[in-house]
């Protein structure tokens, strides 16, 4: 592993390390043996813009992929990106993911037209998706010749759990120390240390002990009615 790297030789090193080692989460310890970390062999890096941080995992069947006029991917240290996730940048989109970040299988990050900002010590279940962009819907015209416009992109904050299958849509912020439940579509912004489920995501319990009716008052998207 002391040879891992993106280079030719770095690949061979790392499947030469991988061959010795249990699959999936097992390779893991591997990424600690180089500042380099471990990209798996069968993942796919197609991005002239990437700076990755020391230690990092990427796992089996990951795809990093910018599009024409996308925007750089930075990933920080200790990150893991587990099996079969994408990240995606292209018309002006960028990514960012901060240190000590966790994502699990079958995550989908679309950065197109807004910026995906991803804060440390995040934990972002299998099968999350994210998209920082809508398609035009004026009538008369064919929705996939429409433009994509976006309100601002998605910024997670730091310490965030995201349940299995949480959506996370365009101009959304989610606050420092927030819990998304499973299946949840989160299409406005989340304050910090709330817990939100459903679909749409609505926020059942603050972390903190803060009253949570006098938290939800101050978010446009509820009534008196619906939190009476």
């Amino acid at each position: 592993m002391r040879y891992a790297g993106l280079s030719t030789m770095g690949r061979i090193a790392t499947i030469l390390a991988a061959w010795f080692s249990p699959p999936y989460k097992g390779r893991r310890y591997l990424a600690k043996f180089n500042k380099n970390g471990y990209i798996s062999p069968s993942a796919s890096v197609y991005c002239d813009n990437l700076k990755l941080g020391n230690n990092i995992f990427i796992g089996d069947r990951v795809i990093i992929y910018k599009n024409k006029s996308g925007g750089g991917v930075t990933i920080g240290k200790n990150v893991s990106i587990y099996n079969d996730s994408i990240i995606e940048v292209g018309g002006g989109g960028s990514f960012i993911i901060g240190d000590n970040t966790h994502i699990q299988p079958h995550c989908q990050f679309s950065a197109y037209k807004g910026t995906i900002e991803i804060g440390c010590n995040v934990q972002i279940a299998p099968k999350c998706a994210f998209y920082p962009y809508n398609h035009g819907v004026t009538p008369g015209e064919l929705i996939m010749k429409q433009p994509i416009e976006t309100k601002g992109g998605i910024v997670i904050a730091d310490n965030v759990w995201l349940g299995f299958g949480v959506i996370v849509l365009d101009g959304v912020r989610i606050g420092n120390g927030a819990v998304i439940g499973a299946g949840a579509v989160v299409n406005h912004d989340i304050p910090d240390n709330a817990i939100a489920v459903g679909v749409p995501a609505r926020i059942i319990k603050m972390r903190d002990g803060i009253d949570m009716n006098i938290q939800l008052l101050k978010l446009p998207i509820f009534n008196k009615r619906e939190i009476s």
